[in-house]
């Protein structure tokens, strides 16, 4: 990073829409070396995306705001850059994200203070109700984390996209998508109560679901999935280049149909077409 560059001014795109952030789990595939994508399936009594397939995450809280000693090693600064946040927001956003993840999923992103990347002893030491009191707020994920010696690993973290809800939606949100591998000795655990199902997909299997009305995907999904569709393996998919920019879809009514414009609606338009037309019940909503 040049020691001459500005960070971006700290805002969503439109003020007061709360920041969340999402993550796509990847593995090395076990039939062919294209990367699996660990995907859940919303409960179908969520008020948000109910039934659709989506990525662990969520909204970030005031208590992501993580000690400055959470954060030996990584340089905020330069995440402020790639994420286009002041430094502290971009460490909010970055533990939020792997908050979520630990909570949907039982994956802890996260290293020792020597290095050390958490691994299936490391998840045996904590609480077993640990997942359970962070996710309703009774346990702080800075505690828990402090308690064990551990700190979020934003080393293997990589930001892919950012997308905003459009105006008119009932919820809306500014969201930062990102990618990680699986770390070694774990694996996704029960889900939490948002998650009715759970699987690890390719790329291309999920486009090619989505087109059959085999599973629902919003157009950021969507997106996701297309940009990692032609990575031949782990190491590509994690080297996936994605502008920050903000993607804010905008929606119209023209009859007969709900036209939603944003990079590559056509082709969302197609495959949703297909899904349809297949008899799935394929959510058309541009939310996030």
């Amino acid at each position: 990073m040049s020691s001459s560059a500005q960070h971006h001014p700290d805002a969503p795109t439109t003020p007061g829409i709360p920041r969340a952030a999402t993550v796509l789990l990847l593995r090395p595939g076990t039939d062919s070396p294209a990367p699996e994508v660990f995907t859940i399936t919303r409960h179908t009594a969520l008020a948000f995306s109910a039934g659709v397939s989506a990525f662990p995450g969520g909204r970030i809280d005031a208590a992501d705001a993580l000690p400055a000693d959470f954060w030996a090693g990584t340089d905020l600064v330069d995440w402020g850059l790639r994420l286009q946040l002041e430094p502290d927001t971009a460490g909010m956003v970055l533990a939020g994200v792997v908050r979520e993840t630990f909570e949907e999923t039982g994956v802890l992103l996260a290293r020792h203070r020597d290095g050390r990347p958490v691994d299936a002893a490391t998840l045996a030491a904590l609480p077993d109700d640990a997942r359970r009191r962070v996710e309703d707020h009774e346990l702080d994920f800075a505690t828990l984390l402090a308690e064990h010696g551990l700190h979020p690993d934003a080393g293997g973290l990589r930001a892919l996209s950012r997308w905003v809800t459009p105006e008119g939606e009932p919820r809306r949100y500014d969201t930062y998508f990102f990618l990680a591998a699986l770390p070694d000795g774990q694996e996704p655990g029960t889900l939490s109560f948002e998650g009715a199902d759970s699987r690890w997909t390719t790329a291309t299997a999920a486009l090619e679901d989505f087109r059959a009305g085999i599973h629902q995907l919003m157009p950021p999904t969507w997106a996701q999935f297309r940009a990692l569709a032609g990575a031949p393996d782990l190491d590509s998919a994690l080297a996936t280049g994605g502008t920050l920019e903000p993607v804010q879809p905008t929606v119209a009514s023209r009859k007969p149909r709900r036209i939603i414009d944003f990079p590559g609606h056509e082709d969302f338009a197609v495959d949703l077409a297909a899904a349809l037309a297949a008899g799935s019940s394929a959510a058309s909503g541009p939310s996030a």
